[in-house]
C-alpha cells in the first residue's frame, strides 16, 4: 500500500518545521540556542584535558594547570546543567505543536461535508496514524536540531583526530556510511509496517472496546462472550506483535553487524595511537585527546544516525497527518455556495439512485418523491430498503451518484451545507447519548440554546421528558453518564445518573424540539424503544409541533405514519407504492398486508392481555 505517507519531500519537511515554528517561535529558538551551545562542551572539554595532562607530564607546577583545571570545572557544571534547560524546553514546545497540531487535524476533519470517509476503513487507518502523528513536527524538530548536533560535533572532532592521523578520520567516517543508508531503510520499512497492521490494531481496539464497553457488557455476560472475544483481541494484538518482532530482529542483526565494524575501526585507531605514544610519537595528552575524539566521532555519528532515522521516520508518519489535513471537502461544493431559498413549494427527489461505490450495490434505484412544504410524507419499509439512506441524501452526508435533490427548485449541491444544516431538525433512529449534562445533551440541538435553561425546559416538556430530568440529583446539571468521576464521589449518584434507552429517546427529541421551527422536521424512528403508551404520547405531541410545518417521518409502526399527507412504500430501494392510507389499504399491495399483520398482532396481543393490563 503506497501514499503520502511512503513519501519523504523537503517540501514536507520544511512544512513539518514551518508547523512547528509557528505554534512556539521563542520556545524553539531557545532550544536551538541550547541545543548548539551544548554541542561546544564535549570538544572543549577534551582539549582541555588534553592541555591538563600535558601540563602534569612536563612536570609543569600548580599555577600552571589551574587555568586548564578551572576551565573543566566550569564547563563541566554548565555542561551538566544545561540538559535540563534543554529538556524542560523541549517539553514545552512538544506541548504547544501538538496542541496545534492536534487543532489542525480535527478542523480539516471538520471540513468534511458527509460522513463517507468516517466510513472508509483505509481512511480511518489514515486518520489512526495521523493522530499518532500529530506530534511529529516537534519530534522532527528534535531530530533537526540532534542531527546539527551530531553534526557540529562531528565536524569539531574529526578536525581533531585528522591533526593526530589522516586514515583513522577517513576508516571511521566511511565505516559510518552503512550506518546513515541502513538507518534511512529501516524508519522506510517501520512506517510501513505500522500502515500494514493498521487493520489489526483497529480490530484488536475493538475487541477491546467491547469488553470494556458498558453498552455490550449485557450480552457479553449472558451470551459468555469474554472468553472469545478476548481470544481475538489478543490473537490481532500478537498478529501485531509478530510484525513488529520481525522487524525488530532484522533491525537487531544489521544494527550489531555494524556497531562491530564500527567498533573495530575504532579500536585499530586506538591501537595506533597507544603504539605511537609509547615510540614516543604522541604525548599523554594526545592519547586522550585521540581517545576522546574517537569516542567523539562515533558519538557523534550514533546521534546523525539516530537522528536521520528518526527524522526520515517521522517525515513519512507526517505524510498522514498532511494527507488528511490536505484532504479537503469530501463532497463538491461551489467556491461561492448560496443559501438555500425559503421552503414554499417543497423537496424533490428526482431520479435518485445511489450506492457507496462502484463495487457495491445500488442501495437506491430511481427515486422520485415529492415533499410539499407544510406537508408530511412517511416512508415505510422492511430494514435495509433504503429509508435511512434518503434521510443521509437530504442532509448531504452523501450525495446521489444519479439523479439530484431539488430544495424549491435548487439542487442541494449548490448550497451551503452548513445553510442547509441550519434549516433541517432531526432525531435519528441511531441518536447519541453525550456524556454530557442533561441540559447540555438537549442544548446541542442549537448550540444558541446553551446556557438557556427556559429554552432546554420547554424543549424538555414537549418531548415529556421534564418529568424525568428535574428528578435528578443535580436536576438538568446532573451528568448523564458514569464515566467521570474521582475514587472519592464514586458512590455519590449526583457525580452521574444512567438514563433508561427510553429515557434517552426522550432527550434526543427534546434536542430536535429545540429545532423545530425549521424548515424540515426528520423523524427516523422517533419513538423507537419507547412503551406503547410513551409511543402515543410522543407521536400526539409531534403531530402538534409538525403541524403547517415540512415533515419527513420514518416508523415502521404503520399506525404512527396514517395520518400522513402522502405514505411511500419503499422496497429495495425503490418506491412501488404511494399515496393516503386510506389509498394505500385499499389498493391491497404490499403496505396493505404489512398494516394488517400488524393490526393483527396488535388485535391479538390485546386478546390475551388480563383486563386493566398495560402491559
Amino acid at each position: 500500500m503506497t501514499g503520502p505517507g511512503h513519501r519523504v519531500s523537503a517540501a514536507g519537511a520544511v512544512r513539518a518545521l514551518g508547523l512547528a515554528f509557528r505554534s512556539a517561535p521563542a520556545t524553539m529558538t531557545c532550544h536551538l540556542a541550547v541545543t548548539l551551545l551544548a554541542t561546544a562542551f564535549p570538544i572543549t572539554i577534551a582539549w582541555l584535558t588534553k592541555a591538563t595532562l600535558d601540563t602534569l607530564a612536563s612536570a609543569g607546577s600548580a599555577a600552571a594547570v589551574t587555568g586548564p583545571v578551572l576551565g573543566l570545572v566550569a564547563v563541566g557544571l554548565a555542561a551538566a546543567a544545561l540538559p535540563q534547560a534543554g529538556q524542560y524546553l523541549r517539553a514545552e514546545m512538544d506541548r504547544r505543536i501538538g496542541l496545534a497540531a492536534q487543532n489542525e487535524l480535527f478542523r480539516a476533519l471538520d471540513r468534511s461535508v458527509g460522513v463517507g470517509r468516517l466510513e472508509d476503513p483505509a481512511f480511518l487507518d489514515r486518520l489512526r496514524l495521523a493522530q499518532q502523528s500529530a506530534g511529529s513536527p516537534g519530534q522532527l524538530v528534535d531530530s533537526a536540531f540532534g542531527f546539527a548536533r551530531g553534526a557540529l560535533t562531528l565536524a569539531g572532532f574529526v578536525g581533531s583526530l585528522a591533526l593526530m592521523n589522516t586514515l583513522v578520520t577517513v576508516l571511521v567516517l566511511v565505516a559510518a556510511i552503512p550506518a546513515l543508508l541502513t538507518a534511512v531503510r529501516l524508519s522506510r520499512r517501520r512506517a510501513e509496517m505500522l500502515l500494514a497492521i493498521g487493520p489489526t490494531e483497529r480490530r484488536e481496539f475493538f475487541y477491546a472496546d467491547l469488553l470494556s464497553s458498558v453498552d455490550a457488557a449485557r450480552e457479553v455476560r449472558l451470551f459468555g462472550l469474554g472468553a472469545f472475544l478476548r481470544g481475538r483481541m489478543l490473537a490481532d494484538r500478537s498478529a501485531a506483535n509478530d510484525a513488529r518482532r520481525r522487524l525488530e530482529r532484522r533491525e537487531l542483526v544489521i544494527q550489531t553487524a555494524l556497531t562491530v565494524l564500527s567498533a573495530g575501526v575504532s579500536g585499530a585507531g586506538l591501537a595506533w595511537t597507544v603504539f605511537a605514544a609509547v615510540r614516543g610519537q604522541l604525548t599523554v595528552g594526545d592519547v586522550s585527546m585521540f581517545v576522546a575524539a574517537v569516542v567523539g566521532v562515533q558519538g557523534a555519528l550514533d546521534a546523525l544516525v539516530g537522528a536521520m532515522a528518526t527524522g526520515h521516520q517521522q517525515l513519512l508518519m507526517f505524510g498522514h497527518y498532511a494527507a488528511v489535513v490536505d484532504a479537503g471537502p469530501d463532497l463538491p461544493v461551489p467556491a461561492d455556495p448560496g443559501d438555500p431559498p425559503a421552503l414554499r413549494h417543497g423537496i424533490e427527489l428526482r431520479d435518485v439512485w445511489f450506492r457507496y461505490s462502484a463495487e457495491h450495490p445500488w442501495v437506491l434505484r430511481g427515486v422520485n418523491l415529492f415533499l410539499p412544504a407544510g406537508g408530511v410524507l412517511a416512508l415505510v419499509g422492511h430494514n435495509g430498503s433504503g429509508k435511512s439512506t434518503i434521510v443521509k441524501l437530504l442532509c448531504r452526508f452523501y450525495d446521489p451518484t444519479e439523479g439530484a435533490i431539488l430544495w424549491d427548485g435548487v439542487d442541494i449541491r449548490q448550497v451551503s451545507p452548513e445553510r442547509l444544516r441550519e434549516r433541517i431538525g432531526a432525531v435519528f433512529q441511531d441518536f447519541m447519548a453525550y456524556d454530557f449534562s442533561a441540559a447540555d445533551n438537549i442544548a446541542l440541538g442549537d448550540l444558541t440554546a446553551l446556557g438557556d435553561a427556559g429554552r432546554v425546559e420547554t424543549a424538555a416538556r414537549s418531548a415529556g421528558a421534564h418529568e424525568t430530568l428535574s428528578g435528578l440529583p443535580l436536576g438538568y446539571d446532573t451528568l448523564l453518564t458514569r464515566m467521570f468521576f474521582s475514587e472519592s464521589d464514586r458512590a455519590d449518584a449526583r457525580t452521574g445518573v444512567v438514563l433508561s434507552g427510553g429515557q434517552w429517546q426522550r432527550v434526543a427529541l427534546a434536542r430536535a424540539f429545540l429545532r423545530a421551527s425549521r424548515d424540515l422536521m426528520i423523524l427516523d424512528e422517533p419513538s423507537a424503544g419507547l412503551d406503547a403508551e410513551a409511543e402515543y404520547e410522543v407521536h400526539t405531541r409531534l403531530r402538534q409541533i409538525r403541524a403547517g410545518r415540512t415533515s419527513l417521518l420514518i416508523s415502521h409502526r404503520l399506525g404512527a405514519v396514517r395520518d400522513a399527507d402522502v405514505i411511500a412504500m419503499v422496497v429495495d430501494g425503490r418506491v412501488t407504492e404511494r399515496g393516503t392510507h386510506d389509498e394505500l389499504v385499499a389498493a391491497d399491495g404490499a403496505y396493505a398486508r404489512l398494516f394488517r399483520l400488524q393490526a393483527q398482532g396488535y388485535s391479538e396481543e390485546t386478546a390475551r392481555r388480563p383486563e386493566g393490563s398495560l402491559k
